[in-house]
């Protein structure tokens, strides 16, 4: 039997698929969570409201990253880097389940926004994607850089003794900064400085706002 070949319009039911999913917080992951493995721990409510805030920016910044990923996957320019961007998207969709499945432990919910933000996500992977793979690997590495950066601060700031929040934060920064390896391998142009701070500025905006709403 011949191999099907995957038409654009399967590519875009398939991603209009997903990002309804997405959008709804309906997610799996493929591996455990890492967070299972670690102890629950007494926190104040001011405590519990501060560890939930903070993994609901992060389950938006995975809603960013499956937009990211979608758009520029579909309208990648080669196999291998479509394969690369599907297969980070898989991975960022774990962290999508496991900080949905925190926030539901800390009695607290993902981000009435989510749709906004994968909107105008999916909006800048595309204008990526349309600059040529070496610019779209570009956006990927800076987005990751900026990711790590704040993941490691979620862990200062998260409560010393929230040990299940503490642990998927880590194994997420682990994965991102593999997925900026990848992309750099593959060929990534470095952005301009100018749209660095651009991307740093907006990132700034989305974590002030999805902490509370």
């Amino acid at each position: 039997m011949a191999a099907y070949h995957h038409t654009p319009l399967d590519r875009f039911i398939a991603g209009a698929d997903k990002a309804l999913r997405v959008i709804s917080g309906i997610s799996s992951a493929s591996r455990p969570n890492p967070g299972a493995r670690a102890d629950d721990a007494e926190m104040s409510e001011a405590e519990r409201r501060h560890a939930a805030g903070l993994m609901r920016v992060n389950h938006v910044g995975e809603v960013c990253a499956q937009a990211l990923y979608n758009s520029q996957a579909r309208f990648a320019r080669t196999q291998a880097i479509r394969e690369q961007f599907e297969h980070s998207s898989r991975e960022e969709e774990d962290h999508l389940a496991w900080t949905a499945q925190r926030l539901e432990e800390l009695g607290s919910h993902i981000s009435v926004l989510n749709p906004l933000f994968y909107a105008g996500s999916y909006a800048l992977g595309t204008v990526a994607a349309v600059l040529g793979d070496a610019r779209s690997l570009g956006f990927v590495v800076e987005t990751e850089r900026q990711v790590e950066a704040h993941l490691e601060s979620h862990l200062d700031k998260l409560p010393p003794q929230d040990a299940k929040s503490r642990a998927i934060v880590d194994q997420m920064r682990i994965d991102e900064i593999e997925h900026g390896a990848a992309a750099q391998r593959l060929g990534a142009a470095a952005m301009p400085a100018p749209v660095q701070a651009v991307m740093s500025a907006m990132g700034k905006v989305m974590t002030s706002t999805a902490y509370y709403i």
